[in-house]
Order: C-alpha cells, then structure tokens, then sequence
C-alpha cells in the first residue's frame, strides 16, 4: 500500500517537474517483451522513462539501476525496489561476477527492461559509444523488440553533481524498433543502435 501511494506521489512529482511527455514516434505503446535503450545524462533518467510509460507497461518494465548510487541510501533502495521494481547491476566488474546476469534473469522471467547502453552518464549532445551488454542481449533474445528512446532536456532538471531539480519541460521520443540482422557483427549493431538513438533528438 505504502508503494503504491509512493508510485502516485512520485508520478505526479515528475510529471510537475518534467511534464514527462511520451511521444510514441516509431512504434505504439504495447504490452509486449521489450528492452527500451536511451541515452544517459541523469540519475533521472530511469525515473523519467518509467514515468513516461502507460500504466499497463509501467507495471512489466523494470528499469535498471547502479547500485553503487541506487543503494546508497534507505530511501533510495526502498523506492528502487519497491516502487520502480529495478534491476540493480555493479557498474564495477569484479572477478567472474557477470554484470549481466541479473538483466538475462528480468528477461528470462519474461519482464521489459530499460537500458543505458552508454554504461554512465555523459555530458556531450550525443551518447558515447554503446558498451556491449544490448548486443549480447539482443543476441540471447532475439524475440524480445528493441526500443530506441531520446530523453531530451533531463540533465537540466537534475545535472550532474546537482541534489535539487529544476522544473524544466521535458519528453521521451520512443522510435521504430531494430533487431540484430544475421550476422551483424558486434560494432556495427551497437553504432546502428546508437545511431537510432540520436535520430529521435530532432523528431
């Protein structure tokens, strides 16, 4: 009950904050397995995604979160878990650990997942170049739909180093799904990717 009343309250604060505009360019909202993949210029960005979706895919979408920063605090972890439903990964590869594997167990459960393939945050217009984990997702499930997002104006509500946000108007561009042609190799599909990404700023 408390999750959910705190669901309602962050949704309205987002949306007072952001607007959290969802334009559905390339592809309609639907309730089928996707990985949604975005740009990454805040520690908002997960939050405005999900605030951005429909309820119906707001409720089988997790987003994923460093936990490094998303467990920092009591609060923090308590909202990731229990409000957004996260995926938590280390950011820091230690020994044999497989960072992915806690995002192939969300998609073997059959949950959608959004993704910052950049792996941290940038400062640039454009995303830095796509690390490897889309790729060998979108190698191991190949029937899950590939989403592209553009989060445009976020790091202005929330910039790097800054605790207290800015009302700024903003939106999330959801583009035309691509899949891994047969074959492709691992750069090309990952600059493809990225590139997607990037044609959703002028939309």
């Amino acid at each position: 009950m408390l999750a959910k009343l705190m669901s309602g309250f962050l949704l309205a604060l987002i949306r007072v904050l952001t607007g959290a505009q969802a334009r559905w360019y390339g592809c309609p909202p639907k309730a089928e397995q996707r990985i949604y993949f975005a740009n990454h210029q805040s520690h908002v960005d997960l939050v405005m995604i999900w605030a951005a979706l429909p309820l119906e895919l707001r409720s089988i979408t997790r987003p994923i979160a460093a936990r490094d920063y998303w467990t920092r605090t009591p609060l923090r972890e308590w909202i990731t878990t229990a409000v957004f439903n996260a995926i938590y990964v280390d950011r820091a590869r230690t020994g044999e650990h497989d960072p992915l594997e806690p995002l192939t167990e969300a998609l073997e459960h059959g949950d959608s997942i959004i993704l910052f393939p950049e792996g941290t945050r940038g400062n640039a217009e454009e995303p830095q170049p796509f690390k490897a984990g889309l790729y060998n997702l979108a190698q191991k499930f190949p029937q899950v739909v590939l989403v592209p997002a553009w989060i445009d104006n976020v790091q202005r509500v929330m910039p790097k180093g800054e605790v207290v946000p800015v009302p700024i108007l903003c939106s999330v561009t959801f583009g035309a799904p691509i899949r891994l042609e047969p074959g492709e190799e691992r750069r090309s599909f990952l600059d493809r990717a990225r590139q997607a990404v990037i044609d959703l700023r002028d939309v």
